[in-house]
């Protein structure tokens, strides 16, 4: 059964294709990729999305009830938050969204990772806090995606 179950799930990765969105101009893509310091008082922050799993999904994330754009496969965004303070990052989920709460310091790149989770109609999505050199190296061989482009509304 468990075979089977694998085989099946794997059908419907390979038949369902890739999810896209639109994608930032190339200068933005390679600026942010240098990972310099964020404007004064501020903190980067880079959401990203680099599992295998659900490449025919796109899934909306929002940071402090604003959207920040809906993530494709292999994709990023870059935004700033203010320094000092508690930020909320949520992703949109297959029941309801999974929310990351970051406290950032001013003049720091941060980095959270959403990833895709098969669920029981389709596939949730959650987000992780990564350490600033393993989120560099993903964010090095993913395409930043355009901001704000978010398939549902708050």
């Amino acid at each position: 059964m468990k075979f089977f179950s694998s085989l099946v799930l794997a059908a419907s990765l390979v038949l369902t294709g890739c999810a896209s969105v639109d994608m930032a101009s190339q200068a933005d893509n390679a600026k942010s990729k240098e990972f310099n310091a964020p404007s004064q008082g501020m903190a980067g922050v880079y959401i990203y999305r680099d599992s295998v799993m659900g490449k025919a999904l796109k899934r909306d994330i929002w940071l402090n009830g604003q959207c920040v754009g809906a993530s494709a496969p292999d994709v990023f965004f870059y935004t700033e938050a203010a320094g000092g303070q508690t930020h909320k990052i949520e992703t949109e989920s297959e029941f309801s969204p999974n929310t990351l709460e970051l406290v950032v310091e001013a003049g720091k790149n941060y980095f959270i990772r959403q990833f895709i989770k098969m669920g029981v109609l389709s596939g949730g999505s959650d987000l992780e806090k990564m350490p600033e050199d393993q989120g560099q190296k993903a964010v090095a061989k993913l395409n930043m995606a355009k901001p704000g482009q978010c398939k549902t509304t708050r």
